[in-house]
């Protein structure tokens, strides 16, 4: 069911509030207007600005209209004493006319006990016959006595189709008033309804708008403009961010049981793979100690399937306000499927659901423990080809229900890296800072760098670099091997963590470098 037949049903059946949490006023209107013409019901809106007025026809209506005035005195006349929300709930109160009656921006009036009431009251009356209230505003928080009243109506995010469509009516609108040429033919329409892909139907029409004027042109430059306002509407909502994926697996050293599962999925997401019986994958939990990669595997993993990155705000999430943390991990999730097929983000996992346990629930107003459950559910139930690849440090705070078969698809564990990887990495880092790595004896360094984790060894290459440079000579072996010896890696440092991690998933995870990785750290170099 779509949102204007969900809306006429509830209209039908005497709801008598409708909420709907939309920064798309607009639009939210417009489908209140539609589906009141198909059901012949009249439409009124009100405002603290102008108080309650008959939707289309801007003037006021004789029915709350006081004594001897003239209802059609001009264009902006309200209803009488309309203005005060809480007077304009006394009159809808005493209203018999069946109607819809849109409420703009009430929420700022929600911690109003008297507003509260008059709404109950008038919910109360409006339930035994087709009388709705619509609240309309970006985001309300209901008191519990209105709860029995109110239905939740989503605005869902537009698919690829209504995006054409938006396409077309946006450069067919502008194109009456300014000379534009018209130059991308149907794959490029499609490339940039995809690029669009995640947006508000207002903000994608704002982004179309806005490069089609900016070069008088529909052409492909279009296309790519749209994805930079997009990536930058992304950021601003404090939440989720489009992240660059220059990145794919032939950048990471090593991990070759991940590299397989992740080239057997490739793909899972199109019509073949459906019609074959496939699922999309849901996602991977990759864990392990710092430094060893888990962020670069999850960005790589968006490169290797030519898929979106966003990266999830783990701290933006929670709101100080109950109710509202749990609305706002609702729109992570819808954003996110808006933009499927997509490589949902998320750093360090343990830093959202440790305290989801029963014995934090007091801390938290159990706000920890609803989030749990409204990630767990919907990453049981959704539909959209949305995968999810978490990192995590310490994998042992987690709640077991996370980590299960059926929430993600596989939990990788990713150690020190071997001897064989270490000269991967080196070669890796080594080609990235243009230098050649037959040049250099790859074995040697390699040995040195025994318990280096790779973001230690990308640092000493780093390091030596520095050292060249400061010398004007070229990158040597010995600058390499100075680097390292002076270094002391994590495997020193946090020995014992790193030991109770591996020991920890020996028999819980799927090794991610294959068996040859256990027992990585038999000697560790003494410093």
């Amino acid at each position: 069911m779509n949102s204007l037949e969900r809306l006429k049903v509830l209209i039908n059946s005497s709801t008598p509030i409708v909420v709907m949490e939309t920064v798309e006023e607009v639009r939210a209107l417009s489908l209140v207007r539609m589906a009141c013409s198909e059901l012949n019901l009249a439409v009124f809106e009100w405002t603290i600005a102008d108080g309650l007025l008959r939707s289309g026809s801007g003037l006021a209506t004789p029915l709350l209209s006081p004594a001897g005035s003239d209802a059609s005195a001009g264009p902006r006349t309200a209803m009488y004493n309309t203005a005060d929300p809480v007077q304009a709930l006394a009159n809808l109160e005493t209203m018999t006319l069946e109607a819809v009656f849109v409420l703009k921006d009430f929420h700022r009036h929600m911690d109003n006990p008297i507003v509260v009431r008059r709404l109950r009251d008038v919910g109360q009356k409006f339930s035994a016959s087709r009388r709705t209230l619509v609240l309309t505003a970006p985001a309300i928080e209901m008191p519990p006595e209105l709860a029995s009243l109110v239905e939740f109506l989503d605005l869902p995010l537009p698919d690829r189709d209504r995006l054409r469509e938006i396409i077309r009516e946006t450069y067919t609108r502008l194109a009456g008033t300014h000379t534009l040429k018209l130059q991308l033919d149907a794959n490029g329409v499609d490339a940039m309804a995809a690029n669009l892909r995640g947006l508000t139907e207002e903000a994608a029409e704002r982004a179309i708008s806005q490069t089609v004027v900016g070069r008088l042109a529909l052409s492909p430059d279009c296309v790519t403009d749209v994805l930079d306002a997009k990536k930058a509407l992304l950021k601003r909502s404090e939440m989720l961010e489009f992240v660059d994926t220059t990145d794919n697996m032939s950048s990471v050293g090593g991990l070759d049981n991940l590299k397989r599962w992740l080239e057997q999925r490739r793909g899972a997401w199109d019509d073949r793979a459906r019609q074959f019986g496939l699922d999309p994958p849901k996602g991977v939990i990759i864990l392990g100690a710092q430094g060893c990669g888990k962020s670069l595997c999850a960005r790589a993993v968006a490169g290797e399937w030519k898929l979106p990155l966003v990266k999830f705000d783990t701290a933006a999430v929670y709101d100080k306000f109950i109710g509202e943390t749990e609305k706002r991990i609702q729109k992570v999730f819808r954003v996110a499927e808006g933009l499927a097929p997509c490589v949902l983000w998320i750093d360090e996992l343990e830093k959202v659901f440790a305290g989801s346990g029963p014995d934090s629930a007091s801390a938290d107003a159990g706000v920890s423990s609803r989030l749990l459950a409204s990630f767990l559910s919907w990453m049981q139930e959704r539909k959209p080809a949305v995968f999810v690849a978490a990192t995590c440090n310490n994998v042992t705070v987690l709640p077991p229900e996370l980590i299960r078969k059926g929430r993600f698809d596989e939990l990788f564990f990713v150690d020190l890296p071997s001897a064989a990887e270490r000269k991967q990495i080196f070669s890796i880092q080594l080609t990235k800072r243009k230098r050649n790595p037959a040049d250099y004896d790859l074995d040697q360094v390699a040995e040195a760098a025994k318990g280096f984790s790779g973001a230690e060894i990308e640092s000493a290459v780093q390091t030596a670099l520095y050292a060249a440079f400061a010398r004007k000579q070229e990158l040597s072996n010995e600058d390499l091997l100075t680097a390292l010896s002076s270094t002391v890696p994590l495997s020193v440092t946090r020995a014992e963590e790193i030991a109770q991690l591996r020991a920890w998933a020996k028999d819980r995870a799927v090794w991610a470098s294959g068996p040859e990785s256990k027992g990585i750290l038999d000697e560790i170099p003494s410093h």
